[in-house]
């Protein structure tokens, strides 16, 4: 028995919009990589290549010492403890926090419900730089100005409107059938929350807790405004350091960029599934 195959033939227009589909992706992967290329190759000159030659010459000899000066000499190792530190401490709070908001939201049925979900969610529509006198006061009066707790305090409640968002889109879509038969068996509330619920949400708290912790390394801002120890920089902080009021170290604050982004990439490549599928959760029901 021999199979049979059927050849589509393509049409001139659906050749015509394949070629612009390819045509638009090529474009836009190029669009996206180039500074990150450029970046990179940069961080290789030397400041003279750099300044005197074409940007987009290739160094003629790759200058692995621009790392090794980002790490030593602008105590770049220091920054980036630091950063891992705030990050996972103020993502663990937030997770938590948020978990336990979304829950409440999800699972029970109360006046006013819907109203005070609207009221953590419109946290993400707030511009952060708007905020910045009422959490400096408010940092500077609980006394936790130039502290690590100040900024994971901090962190912690600027990504709670986004991590709610999240998770209580997930929780939404677990059946209650699984919770009654919690119940009927004896398991109470916290027994839900934590053997239950927590479990079956996990994709998106690991999305919530990975958008969390992009945003505590990332940020800049607020990490210079309450803090000021060299002890306490976190490495967005320090990246402003290369530059002084005489000259600039073009080569080694871009090596300093590049070791900055890459925890970024590393998390979103491991954690690539879980985001995407927190991100989609609650979008198909039935």
């Amino acid at each position: 028995m021999t199979e049979s195959r059927v050849h589509h033939k393509l049409s001139p227009k659906e050749v015509v919009l394949a070629v612009l589909r390819w045509i638009l992706i090529i474009f836009f992967a190029l669009y996206t990589l180039f500074p990150l290329v450029w970046l990179v190759i940069s961080s290789l000159k030397t400041n003279f290549e750099f300044l005197a030659l074409s940007p987009f010459a290739l160094p003629a000899k790759p200058q692995w010492q621009n790392y090794v000066n980002a790490l030593s000499v602008a105590g770049l190792g220091r920054m980036l403890l630091n950063s891992v530190f705030v990050g996972l401490v103020a993502t663990i709070f937030n997770v938590i926090v948020a978990s336990m908001s979304a829950y409440c939201i999800s699972r029970f049925r109360f006046k006013g419900r819907e109203s005070i979900y609207t009221l953590f969610t419109a946290g993400i529509l707030v511009p952060l730089n708007a905020l910045m006198v009422p959490y400096f006061v408010i940092i500077n009066r609980l006394g936790l100005y130039n502290t690590y707790g100040g900024m994971i305090l901090l962190y912690c409640a600027i990504g709670i409107p986004m991590s709610t968002f999240l998770i209580r889109g997930l929780m939404d879509s677990i059946p209650l059938d699984l919770e009654e038969a919690a119940y009927i068996d004896g398991c109470g509330f916290f027994g839900r929350f934590f053997y239950v619920i927590l479990p079956l949400s996990r994709t998106g708290i690991v999305t919530a807790a990975t958008f969390e912790f992009l945003t505590c390394w990332n940020e800049f801002v607020f990490a210079n405004l309450i803090v000021s120890s060299e002890k306490l920089r976190t490495i967005q902080v320090g990246i402003r350091y290369f530059t002084n009021q005489f000259s600039t170290d073009y080569v080694s604050m871009y090596a300093a960029i590049v070791i900055s982004i890459v925890p970024s990439i590393l998390g979103y490549i491991l954690f690539q599934e879980q985001i995407i599928s927190g991100m989609t959760s609650g979008a198909v029901k039935g």
